[in-house]
């Protein structure tokens, strides 16, 4: 199934003004996933605030080596996040990540799901790591993703077939 002249629309509107993209220096939980059928690549980084008691995501942002959907999507999302428990971000089901795209056709499903596995990564409480602190020369994403295995972080590949 072909994606609809209405999809491609709203992907390139998403696409006109990406929010939350680049990385937070000053996260609190960092999560990558790839996709090794595609080649697609994303990371997440999540900031947090006490709200009323409660461990808000005050903030989330992104960078993607993937296709024009999944960078709409991750847009999508970050916004969708925010002022979410970590529990209710996770609640959340592919299809919602998704935001105002609407339905992804099955070809564009493994998007939504690099995101979704990305930002599990990043709230996953037993696999959280430390604050990230500000490096002195930002790395690029493909510098970090390079460095992951050093630094006693992991990726986490997406199965094209669990949707």
């Amino acid at each position: 199934m072909a994606m609809n002249d209405d999809l491609q629309k709203r992907i390139q509107q998403a696409m006109a003004d990406p929010k939350n993209l680049g990385e937070m220096a000053d996260a609190d939980s960092v999560g990558t996933v790839g996709n090794s059928d595609c080649g697609e690549m994303l990371r997440m980084w999540v900031k947090f605030r006490e709200d009323g008691g409660r461990k808000i995501i005050d903030k989330a942002s992104f960078q993607s080596f993937g296709c024009e959907t999944a960078i709409a999507v991750a847009s999508l999302a970050t916004e969708l996040i925010r002022g979410k428990t970590a529990e209710e971000a996770l609640a959340l089901k592919t299809e919602e990540l998704a935001g105002e795209l609407g339905p992804l056709p099955p070809m564009k499903i493994h998007c939504a799901q690099l995101v979704e596995g990305a930002l599990r990564s990043a709230l996953a409480p037993q696999t959280a790591p430390a604050p990230v602190s500000a490096p002195k020369s930002a790395p690029t994403l493909l510098d970090s993703i390079s460095n992951l295995a050093a630094s006693g972080g992991k990726i986490t590949f997406l199965d094209e077939t669990s949707a």
